[in-house]
């Protein structure tokens, strides 16, 4: 049976989730404050990258199956579940905030008048659920007469959002009741993929956790490539080695500046926090930090290795600037920050992304922005490659090194091949390559 559902925040979550249960035959409603962005979907615009999303939002709009708006009493009253899908970023001292939570906890409380489910999709510590409880109940609504509350963490990676919602690796719902777990259980039984029915802060934890153990493997696996150019061996050839481990395997093993965007770094220092305020000193997860900010340091390092421990009057070019491809997001974006970092050196500074130029110029408005890949890199005294696009990878190396001032190539990503750009005549410096 198809249900009539309300998704508050029309951000990658709330937008994914909602064109995905709308192409389930679901009767959506997506509720945002931002007018700009309600209005761009109304006609049909996706103010977000993800492929695959412009085809599902104009089918979702011509069967009518999906409504855009900014009214929270129009997406409280004509919804049986009501999913949150807002921004909980996190603050400069790591905690998370949850204004944006709060802020529509309080506006549901406002309008809900019979039984609805509330279900999370923020990512949120383990005590905003009584803060939630609060706010609710503050307003005079009682769990289980007027409102019950459940928690279904999502595992979308943008650029593959679309994919992720229809393939999902599992889908966790966290409810006390087993009757409410059941009719979430309903709307996500046709992606047939294994369901998790468990407590609600189990399954807040459990997000926690999923983030925190794949940050770890990308802090290991670059402490690892970082101990490999110690002894001049390639790391590829030690993962190869390892990935044949079925306890192993070969995910989230690559080499690189590190963990970046909003959800890996933002989710570790949360889980850290969280652990603080019960007296508990998480230092594992602690040195899973430290070592993603190390990572970082140590491209600048190799930067200077190859010109001068003096920046000053150096022209760097930046290929990259979105925290992974096939996104156009610079949340987080460990390019910006080692730009940044540049730039308090004194290099000045060229930079070129495919789709993130625009959202990175928010930013850092004051680097050299280039039309193209060549148009960025001539002149240069190095170039870093700092996001793995498939654009890069098919450079021509031969026309690079003509336009280079000096042809020192630091790749970040590891996405060149170095025994083809060594042969061309550069000097290349990748993370645990040979």
């Amino acid at each position: 049976m198809k249900k009539n559902i309300g998704i508050i925040g029309a951000g990658y979550i709330g937008l994914v989730t909602s064109l995905g249960l709308s192409k389930l035959g679901n009767k959506v409603i997506c509720m945002d404050v931002d007018e700009d962005k309600i209005s761009l979907l109304k006609k049909g615009i996706s103010p977000i990258y993800e492929e695959g999303i412009t085809e599902l939002l104009y089918e979702s709009l011509r069967e009518k199956r999906i409504i855009f708006t900014t009214n929270f009493e129009d997406v409280v009253k004509n919804s049986e579940i009501l999913f949150i899908c807002v921004n909980t970023p996190p603050k400069e001292d790591g905690e998370v905030d949850l204004s944006q939570v709060i802020s529509s906890t309080k506006s549901i409380a406002k309008f809900v008048e019979r039984r609805k489910i509330i279900a999370i999709k923020s990512t949120i510590p383990v005590h905003a659920l009584s803060k939630i409880r609060e706010i609710l109940n503050k307003e005079g609504k009682t769990e289980g007469e007027d409102y019950e509350l459940a928690v279904v963490p999502e595992f979308l990676r943008e650029g593959s959002a679309i994919k992720d919602f229809f393939n999902p690796s599992r889908i966790v719902i966290g409810a006390e009741k087993e009757d409410v777990a059941e009719i979430i259980k309903e709307i996500f039984s046709p992606l047939n993929s294994p369901i998790i029915i468990t407590k609600p802060l189990s399954a807040i934890l459990i997000k926690y956790a999923s983030n925190a153990f794949l940050a770890m493997r990308i802090s290991f696996i670059n402490e690892i490539a970082n101990i490999c150019e110690k002894f001049n061996v390639d790391v590829y050839e030690v993962i190869e080695g390892m990935k044949y481990d079925k306890r192993i395997g070969n995910e989230y093993l690559n080499p690189g500046i590190g963990f970046g965007g909003p959800c890996l770094g933002k989710d570790l220092m949360g889980l850290i926090k969280m652990a603080e305020k019960k007296e508990y000193s998480p230092d594992f997860l602690k040195a899973i930090l430290e070592k993603n900010e190390h990572q970082v340091r140590y491209v600048i390092y190799k930067v200077k290795e190859e010109l001068s421990d003096l920046l000053y009057d150096y022209t760097i070019s930046v290929w990259g600037l979105t925290f992974k491809p096939d996104t156009k997001d610079v949340r987080n974006s460990l390019s910006l920050r080692i730009i940044s970092l540049l730039k308090n050196e004194g290099a000045y500074i060229k930079a070129y992304d495919p789709l993130g130029m625009d959202e990175a110029r928010k930013i850092i408005n004051d680097i050299e922005y280039g039309n193209d890949p060549y148009d960025t890199a001539s002149e240069s005294d190095a170039l870093l490659i700092l996001t793995s696009w498939k654009e890069f990878r098919e450079v021509d190396l031969k026309r690079l090194k003509s336009i280079m001032k000096r042809p020192i190539i630091i790749d970040g990503v590891n996405i060149l091949d170095p025994h083809k750009v060594k042969e061309m005549g550069f000097i290349y410096k990748g993370i645990g390559r040979r």
